[in-house]
């Protein structure tokens, strides 16, 4: 499929059916992550696909899943990641996001909605998934088959802002 096309498909599902994800699914989607950029190829990133039932309440302790039946905890490892040397800035939550998107574009191509959690309890995700204090939660992928009627792909037209104001040629 054409990348606009599988660009303007993507949107954010928050109601699922009660259908599992099926493994080869998963696995193309986790794939879809692995080959994603990192800075320096560092790779700083840890996934934690959760599908169980015991395990989808725990994140539904920390944040709205809408009842997907797969969740990605996306962390960043704070001991790989890079950091330019000009002021500091790390780049493990722009490595966590590139991944995440992979994954989003992945599981639409794959017939899947999802949706970009960042509204949620890190720390009640490290509890409950005992994480290490070098993983940060960074974001959740919510996974799953899409109830209703996907958003129309023409939204863009008048969602977006015209292309005149997101673009400068030059200068400002």
């Amino acid at each position: 499929m054409d990348f606009i096309e599988l660009a303007k498909r993507r949107c954010s599902v928050r109601a699922y059916e009660d259908r599992k994800v099926e493994p080869e699914k998963l696995e193309r989607i986790l794939e879809a992550a692995r080959i994603a950029p990192t800075a320096k190829n560092l790779q700083p990133v840890k996934l934690l696909a959760v599908q169980s039932g015991e395990g989808l309440e725990k994140v539904g302790k920390a944040a709205n899943i809408y009842g997907a039946p797969l969740a990605i905890i996306v962390c960043a490892d704070h001991q790989r990641a890079w950091t330019r040397p000009f002021d500091g800035k790390r780049s493990t939550d722009i490595d966590a996001s590139i991944l995440t998107d992979h994954m989003r574009l992945e599981a639409t191509e794959l017939g899947l909605g999802s949706v970009w959690i960042c509204f949620f309890k890190p720390d009640v995700l490290r509890e409950e998934f005992s994480l290490p204090e070098h993983l940060e939660p960074v974001n959740i992928l919510a996974v799953g088959y899409a109830s209703g009627m996907p958003a129309s792909p023409d939204r863009h037209d008048k969602t977006r802002v015209p292309m005149d104001n997101l673009v400068a040629y030059e200068e400002l």
